[in-house]
């Protein structure tokens, strides 16, 4: 299968999705900033854009899990951009164990950018957007 067709942009923006979301649960802070473009940008609601890797580092390692939690990512859409970049749209909902067991903590929306830099892919803007 060739590196550009849709099934392989696709499979490629899922992984980096999962690995990303996978590190953030355990609080590999430097595995999440190695899936980010050195320029990359990170939107939060009701914050400045976060922009290149120490920004990134210092934001993440900041948001290290206290007690566990699961961020879900589901439903989502990749979109090929061409050879080299692919936008994709994901639900997300996020949990956290509490003295009472699970609760869900948001639910949102990540739109991300991917670019593939040197054969991986890797995020270049995410936007996270909350649902009320």
């Amino acid at each position: 299968m060739s590196e550009s067709t849709p099934a392989w942009v696709a499979a490629g923006a899922r992984a980096v999705i999962g690995a990303h979301t996978q590190a953030q649960d355990a609080g590999r802070t430097d595995d999440i900033v190695a899936l980010y473009t050195p320029d990359a940008v990170l939107e939060l609601p009701g914050t400045d854009p976060l922009q290149g890797h120490d920004a990134l580092r210092a934001a993440f390692k900041g948001w290290e899990p206290t007690r566990p939690q699961q961020h879900l990512v589901a439903n989502t859409v990749v979109t090929a951009a061409g050879p080299d970049e692919a936008t994709a749209v994901s639900d997300v909902v996020f949990l956290q164990r509490g003295e009472s067991g699970w609760a869900v903590q948001v639910v949102g929306r990540y739109d991300d950018t991917l670019r593939r830099i040197d054969g991986d892919w890797l995020l270049h803007r995410r936007v996270t957007t909350y649902q009320a």
